[in-house]
């Protein structure tokens, strides 16, 4: 009985003789067509570098200013004649 499957399953085997698709394009093509879109991604990408530090920082004042509202408590009134007390510590 075990060589009667065992022909059996071989003469299955060889008789799916079909023929397969054939590919629009040569297989490297696919290689070289998904890195050139891999590319563009990156390209894309890399056009919005920096973007959040441009709109993060008012114009004028640098990286790490801190912004305060004129007359709030944190506010530093440079040039101003009063003598009153500054605060010039870190604002956490």
């Amino acid at each position: 009985m075990a060589m009667s499957l065992t022909s059996a399953v071989t003469s299955l085997a060889t008789a799916e003789t079909e023929t397969l698709r054939e590919l629009p394009m040569p297989d490297w093509v696919f290689g070289v067509t998904a890195f050139a879109f891999l590319l563009l991604l990156l390209g894309v990408l890399w056009s919005f570098r920096n973007t959040a530090s441009k709109y993060d920082t008012p114009s004028g004042l640098g990286q790490g200013a801190v912004r305060h509202s004129p007359g709030s408590p944190g506010s530093s009134n440079h040039g101003s004649t009063s003598q009153g007390p500054t605060d010039h510590g870190a604002h956490f």
